[in-house]
């Protein structure tokens, strides 16, 4: 029997049923250049197609209706105007050689009531405000209103907004789509007993708090095939709004991934320790949960060259998700593949704005 060579960083990857050419992806990254009402700019189609030699482009955080916004100028994906910008823009990843999915997200108390549809409240698993703030239309940032307690019979609407959001990522031309239940959003608020106190099937234990979730990934499945689906993790990150911990990260977290792994989804993106301050990965057990899902696993959080390429080698990760230094280079892969210098991002352009600090940073070449 023929001796295979150990993966690395460079070489391809099927993963689930997406082809990808090497294994590292472009992480999530919301900037805030769309319109107000969700739908992406030509300045979008420019910045995905500079990033398309990733193996997989992973869209920021893209919301599934009205109510699951959070922050102005963020992309949408329920409407046929929303679908039609999108299209443009998985268009052009495909001609230039890429894969990308689409993040499908509800944020759940992230939110502020002029974000909301005639001023509502943000909706949330527990009556509970979230701390840190949202970006507003204003462009100005605002702590995040008070948000009511969802009712039972809402929370099956919600997964048909998932649903249907799914549907529209299959128009618009994406590869597949990545269920966001990270980053203490909508799903990982019923994930955790900190946010989640509710008495009903939702609610108590972590078979109930993580039923919501699942469905949710159930409803995109059945629209996608599971092969096609991939969910994103935060085990213990308090970021966003400073939210507490679950009680029992390793048991509530490794029962939900088994339960993923159980659906044969493409594979299980986790963002490893905190993104804020000190990382903390070591406060948990990611190669216990990685083998609880046995699928794919996709690691992300302040890795650099050495430690994804070891990440990769020693079987830890199949892919490795890098953020913020695919905002000052486009041609990451290829610096990696280098070892050549990682230009450093203005973080005063991260979000709004239009073409500086978006689509002008230079490549290499």
């Amino acid at each position: 029997m023929a001796d295979h060579p150990a993966p690395d960083l460079f070489s391809p990857l099927t993963i689930g049923a997406i082809q990808v050419a090497n294994r590292v992806a472009m992480a999530p990254l919301t900037r805030s250049r769309a319109s107000m009402d969700g739908v992406h700019s030509q300045l979008a189609v420019e910045y995905y197609r500079q990033r398309a030699s990733a193996g997989l482009l992973i869209s920021e955080a893209t919301n599934i209706s009205r109510q699951g916004r959070g922050y102005a100028f963020t992309p949408s994906i329920y409407t046929q105007e929303q679908v039609a910008a999108w299209r443009r823009v998985t268009d052009a990843v495909h001609e230039a050689g890429g894969k990308i999915v689409c993040q499908l997200w509800h944020v759940g108390r992230m939110s502020h009531s002029s974000l909301q549809e005639n001023g509502a409240a943000p909706v949330a698993p527990s009556a509970i405000q979230a701390g840190e703030v949202v970006f507003l239309e204003s462009q100005t940032l605002g702590s995040p209103s008070m948000p009511r307690a969802l009712r039972t019979e809402e929370i099956p609407l919600i997964v048909d907004d998932y649903r249907n959001a799914a549907r529209c990522a299959k128009e618009a031309g994406f590869d597949g789509v990545e269920v966001h239940s990270a980053n203490c959003y909508l799903l990982e608020q019923f994930i955790r007993d900190s946010t989640n106190l509710r008495d009903d099937q939702y609610g108590g234990s972590v078979e109930n708090r993580v039923r919501f979730p699942l469905a949710a990934v159930q409803a995109v499945s059945d629209v996608w095939g599971a092969d096609r689906v991939g969910l994103r993790l935060s085990p213990i990150t308090r970021a966003v709004g400073d939210t507490p911990l679950d009680s029992d990260p390793q048991a509530t977290y490794g029962y939900f991934a088994e339960q993923l792994g159980r659906l044969g989804l493409a594979y299980l993106h986790c963002v490893e320790g905190q993104t804020q301050g000190t990382n903390a990965a070591d406060d948990f057990d990611f190669k216990t949960l990685h083998a609880a899902f046995g699928g794919h696993y996709i690691a992300n959080n302040s890795y650099d060259r050495q430690m994804a390429m070891a990440a990769v080698a020693s079987g830890h990760a199949d892919m490795v998700a890098f953020g913020r230094p695919f905002i000052a280079n486009p041609d990451l892969v290829e610096r990696l593949r280098r070892d050549a210098p990682i230009a450093e991002a203005d973080r005063a352009t991260f979000y709004g704005g239009g073409a500086e600090g978006y689509t002008d940073y230079p490549t290499l070449s």
